[in-house]
């Protein structure tokens, strides 16, 4: 089914990043994934072809390309060459959003300049040890004492964690308060206290690199704090819609990919002196997943319209996240079992697709946590 949502420029970026990523990612991103990072260079020749933080206006250097699309075309072509590691997404679609919408003019002015060139790395730190969905949960604490806030806490299972330059921390500025009690702080590389833990070791996504952050008293200016004191967790549930929705996008497009290379494998893989496509069965698996990824891409399409329009809601997010992630997990599954003991062998990309895919359903958000934002919209 053709889709809709691209013009004559978006096919020209299109095709810009894909021949970056073939020749910038693809050749050396097997070298990252041993190494557990993706290497800072890189990032400073995608802000040299205005790959970062497109949404920027002009004035602060940007292209304020505002069209999510464009997001959605380096979130594709990334997931299609199976490029996993690369954090760009991060800090396009879920970082960048709040200090556009929250920052003040002079953090705007001192923060997007560099972050638009891949100079200064963004994460965002929510979970805790003992605290993942849970965000009125969290423990580490900022105390404001005149011009600063002392911060003290640590997070877990940051992406870009080791790579980061500026941390979005979300924390407790009045722990009585609950929900009213959470403020958004920025971290900057070198605040004395800041420190990281390990680069963990995940099952998937092996380039990307995933840390611990540790805050021991850290004095952190008053001038830091994103948007008001007391807002921080009204600001992650209006902002969380778009960061469910890119993953929604990585899940629908590792679904066509995994299934485009199955197809493929099934034509040429012989059994019993045939292709293994001719097996009623096979046929019958492939028709099934080829039916539901393009219902998926249908409606993640949609939502991408919606977005754009400013109308996604927060259910609509869920549902797109949910429903394609568990998707993807199926997929992936069924594709590895038609490749055979071959699906099995790291040398075959179904292998890495199968590890890189079972945080989709976790990240961002768990499906349960899915369900249940869709279920209370339903006034329950």
């Amino acid at each position: 089914m053709k889709r809709t949502l691209f013009n004559e420029e978006h096919l020209m970026f299109r095709e810009t990043v894909r021949r970056f990523v073939e020749k910038e990612v693809t050749p050396y991103h097997e070298q990252w994934e041993k190494e557990g990072i993706v290497p800072r260079e890189l990032w400073r020749k995608a802000g040299d072809l205005g790959f970062l933080a497109t949404a920027v206006p002009e004035t602060y250097g940007g292209l304020g390309l505002t069209d999510f699309c464009y997001n959605v075309i380096l979130t594709e072509e990334l997931t299609r060459a199976g490029a996993s590691g690369v954090g760009f997404g991060l800090h396009n679609d879920i970082v960048l959003p709040y200090i556009l919408a929250y920052g003040t003019e002079a953090q705007k002015q001192r923060w997007l300049p560099q972050m638009i060139t891949g100079e200064t790395i963004t994460a965002i730190a929510m979970s805790e040890p003992n605290a993942g969905s849970d965000l009125a949960g969290i423990q580490t604490t900022a105390v404001r004492q005149g011009d600063y806030y002392r911060l003290h806490g640590q997070k877990t299972f940051i992406t870009n964690g080791i790579n980061s330059d500026l941390v979005i921390v979300v924390v407790k500025t009045d722990p009585t308060a609950g929900h009213s009690g959470v403020s958004l702080l920025v971290v900057e590389r070198g605040m004395e206290g800041f420190t990281r833990g390990r680069n963990l070791e995940k099952i998937g996504l092996k380039a990307q690199d995933t840390a611990e952050l540790f805050f021991s008293n850290v004095n952190v200016p008053v001038e830091n704090l994103l948007g008001s004191e007391g807002q921080g967790f009204y600001q992650l549930m209006f902002q969380l819609p778009q960061e469910r929705l890119s993953i929604a996008v990585i899940a629908a497009a590792a679904c066509e990919t995994v299934l485009e290379m199955t197809i493929s494998y099934c034509h040429e893989r012989e059994a019993f002196g045939r292709p293994i496509g001719k097996f009623q069965n096979t046929r019958f698996k492939l028709a099934e997943m080829k039916t539901e990824v393009e219902i998926a891409r249908v409606f993640v399409d949609r939502c991408i319209e919606e977005l754009n329009a400013g109308n996604l809601t927060a259910a609509e997010a869920a549902m797109a996240k949910w429903w394609t992630t568990e998707l993807q997990k199926k997929v992936v599954d069924e594709c590895l079992q038609l490749h055979g003991g071959y699906g099995y062998m790291m040398e075959y990309p179904i292998a890495k697709a199968y590890l890189d895919t079972r945080v989709q359903t976790i990240y961002g958000g768990t499906t349960e946590i899915m369900k249940e934002i869709i279920g209370r919209s339903l006034g329950f």
